[in-house]
């Protein structure tokens, strides 16, 4: 079975059972590989960028207050992204300002953008910088939920299965809103460029 890494490469499992053990340089090198995923993630929910700082710096208060008791896991980015989800969420919904899905399907604020976001920045380092345009632009134009799926499976790697976790639909759905997306995809870019694109983004996630 393949091992899982961190967006530098490291393997998870590893980090993940040292901070465990009460490594802190372990525990300090979880948090500076994902921090940035998990604000970008946040990003689909909310655009207070004070409250997602807020819920990334309790989760790792917690983590570390609670790692003698912490579990194993095979998937450190997922336990972290549905940690990160349900945190939030719990807090939105106690300021009531959770939107509904239909409500945040035009937002722009989705899918971190070319210049700023770790995984965006893998495609201009894969691709040429007309292609890369392409793509984001034609990103932009997919419905919330389309643009959530692609995000969570081409971008983080995850499974139709931990998709489908996340985002609380079943599996028949995960394959409807990605396909969806490719098919609206295919619309803007040809679809060459949309499986280049795309299988680039999956090999850089993918761990041999």
């Amino acid at each position: 079975m393949p091992r899982y890494r961190t967006p530098s490469g490291m393997d998870e499992e590893q980090l993940w059972n040292q901070f465990r053990g009460g490594d802190e340089v372990a525990f300090a090198r979880l948090y500076k590989e994902y921090v940035q995923v998990l604000y970008h993630y946040c990003s689909h929910f909310t655009a207070d960028r004070a409250l997602i700082k807020d819920c990334i710096h309790d989760l790792f208060v917690e983590l570390w207050k609670h790692r003698q008791t912490i579990g194993q896991t095979t998937s450190v980015r997922f336990y972290l992204m549905a940690s990160i989800k349900r945190k939030l969420v719990r807090h939105l919904n106690a300021e009531q300002k959770f939107c509904s899905q239909d409500d945040l399907m035009n937002s722009r604020e989705l899918l971190p953008n070319a210049t700023s976001s770790y995984e965006a920045s893998l495609i201009a380092d894969e691709e040429d910088g007309y292609m890369s345009s392409c793509v984001t632009k034609a990103l932009d134009r997919l419905p919330r939920r389309q643009r959530e799926a692609v995000y969570l499976r081409y971008y983080q790697n995850l499974s139709n299965e931990e998709i489908s976790s996340l985002m609380q639909i079943n599996i028949q759905s995960v394959y409807n809103l990605i396909f969806g997306a490719l098919s609206n995809l295919k619309k803007h870019i040809t679809p060459e460029k949309v499986i280049l694109s795309l299988a680039t983004l999956f090999t850089l996630n993918t761990i041999s």
